[in-house]
């Protein structure tokens, strides 16, 4: 074990994670920027005097069981979840198939937020969950066999004139370079080789893209769209990555007192829209 290394790197990131983004509130003035060591501590489930030693580089070898809740914790990548197993003096964990099994943590977290559209897609875009709200933006995919996001991107007419556009085009380069992602971490997945196959087959823009080789895990990004029923809405597209699963929750997020956000609101009070 690289006590040093491990020391350090626990520190970096304990001062990368806000309490807001740990689901901690955000209590009084803070000297540091990040979490503190207690908090650490308390989302790890261990005793704050062990993870203080870890950081100082004198704590004993951690087990598996510990770096995992680390890595929970610090709300690590995969490249650093693997890091941290390694400095530690272990192989890091096996790589398994992307999830596609919604915890009931998610589905919580989805209904709880009424105002906000939100769904949850796996490593190949397939929509898995949404809350009520989103299916005015995404209709209501109950009765749907096709959920596929990247499917029905490039399956639009190549003399739409939404290919003219350069949101969509950048949202649309962002989604494919994140599948190029879960391409790689999931090596073989028969989902993810599937679609790229078929959209390679089928999509000359898929493929051009794809050719590029641009890689980026998706990241939040603004968007402006008109709503057939709210009118013009701009807001941000927020990704929260569940590292466990490969799986993303998107959520639209308005400014507090915007048009969106009473548009959201107002949307957010009718009926649910049918299948």
């Amino acid at each position: 074990m690289n006590s040093p290394d491990l020391a350090e790197f626990l520190r970096a990131r304990r001062a990368r994670v806000s309490p807001r983004e740990a689901g901690l509130p955000e209590v009084g003035r803070r000297r540091t920027p990040g979490l503190r060591r207690q908090e650490v501590a308390q989302l790890a489930g261990m005793s704050v005097d062990y993870y203080i030693r870890l950081e100082q580089g004198r704590g004993p070898h951690p087990s598996r069981q510990v770096l995992s809740a680390l890595a929970r914790a610090l709300m690590l990548s995969a490249d650093e979840r693997d890091y941290l197993f390694r400095v530690a003096g272990e192989s890091p964990p096996a790589v398994t198939g992307p999830g596609r099994d919604i915890t009931p943590g998610i589905r919580y977290l989805l209904d709880g937020m009424p105002e906000t559209p939100a769904y949850v897609v796996d490593a190949a875009y397939n929509i898995l969950a949404w809350n009520q709200l989103a299916t005015y933006f995404i209709g209501n995919l109950a009765a749907y066999t096709d959920r596929n996001m990247i499917r029905w991107t490039f399956s639009r007419d190549p003399a739409d004139s939404v290919w003219s556009d350069e949101d969509f085009l950048r949202f649309t380069r962002s989604t494919v370079a994140d599948l190029r992602v879960g391409y790689a971490r999931y090596p073989g997945d028969p989902q993810i080789e599937s679609l790229v196959t078929e959209l390679l087959a089928l999509s000359p823009e898929f493929a051009v893209m794809w050719a590029e080789y641009e890689v980026e895990v998706r990241g939040p990004m603004f968007k402006r769209i008109n709503h057939p029923q709210a009118g013009p809405l701009e807001f941000e597209c927020q990704v929260l990555h569940i590292t466990e699963t490969g799986q993303r929750l998107i959520a639209y997020c308005a400014a507090p007192g915007s048009v969106t956000a009473a548009a959201f609101r107002s949307l957010a009070q009718l009926q649910p829209v049918d299948g």
